[in-house]
């Protein structure tokens, strides 16, 4: 299937980083090598590749391999049919689905940080929260809530270190509930965010493990780095040590 390949330069944004690995998930001897071109350039962040071509192609071509996991994600796709997909960097079932969605749908001449940051504000100005069931491995948890994040990564949202301390290769997921925030909790803790400094907050729980379900009394828009597949219920399985990547040595 791979014509004998063994490296894969992917140029692009996370979006092309999605397809890839759900591409390739099963070819276990394929390393790729990331090229950012897109906005958000969230992948890249965890793993410190530079942003600038130069160093990104330097690190193709002399960086070592790191074999992380991967996310397995069943869900409802928009049509209502039950579809499969994969994740390599944070998916998250809520309001940044919206969010991504709008990002996705206006103009980033302004760049990812500022796409994000307007298509959060607008989002969350109408955004009516919901009842949400949530499991986590043997955890379980309800109540209304904006976001479920479900990391692998640790950035999303052009620059968001919304699970700063998540590895991609521990066999586990790092998942954020975010609560019933007011505008005020938003405005304030929205710049920690950039810093990863927004944790602890009264109003987030952070829990670790290997396989998540979300569910919702109104269905919630799933987001899988930064694409909307569908919506829920969804449930997430971590794939250990399926995809290997080129970082810096």
């Amino acid at each position: 299937m791979n014509g004998g390949a063994s490296l894969l330069v992917v140029v692009g944004g996370d979006g092309s980083v999605n397809e890839v690995a759900n591409g390739i998930h099963d070819l276990p001897d394929v390393e790729i090598a990331v090229i950012a071109r897109g906005t958000g350039w969230d992948f890249v962040r965890t793993y410190e590749i530079p942003h600038a071509v130069d160093g990104a192609i330097d690190v193709a071509l002399t960086g070592r391999a790191r074999t992380i996991d991967l996310g397995r994600v069943l869900y409802r796709a928009w049509d209502g049919t039950e579809a499969e997909s994969y994740f390599a960097n944070v998916a998250s079932a809520g309001m940044s689905g919206a969010i991504a969605k709008r990002a996705n749908e206006t103009t980033k001449a302004l760049g990812g940080k500022v796409s994000y940051l307007v298509a959060t504000l607008a989002v969350f100005a109408r955004w009516q929260n919901s009842e949400v069931r949530l499991s986590v491995d043997d955890e379980i948890r309800g109540g209304r809530m904006h976001d479920v994040v479900v990391a692998n990564g640790r950035s999303f949202g052009g620059g968001m270190k919304i699970c700063p301390d998540a590895e991609p290769d521990d066999g586990l997921f790092d998942v954020l509930t975010i609560g019933d925030l007011t505008k005020r909790d938003l405005l304030v803790t929205l710049p920690k965010t950039y810093r990863g400094s927004h944790l602890p907050h009264p109003k987030a729980e952070l829990l670790r493990g290997a396989t998540v379900t979300i569910d919702a009394d109104v269905p919630l828009p799933i987001e899988l780095d930064g694409e909307q597949p569908g919506t829920t219920p969804v449930r997430f399985e971590l794939v250990p040590k399926a995809l290997r990547v080129r970082v810096p040595d």
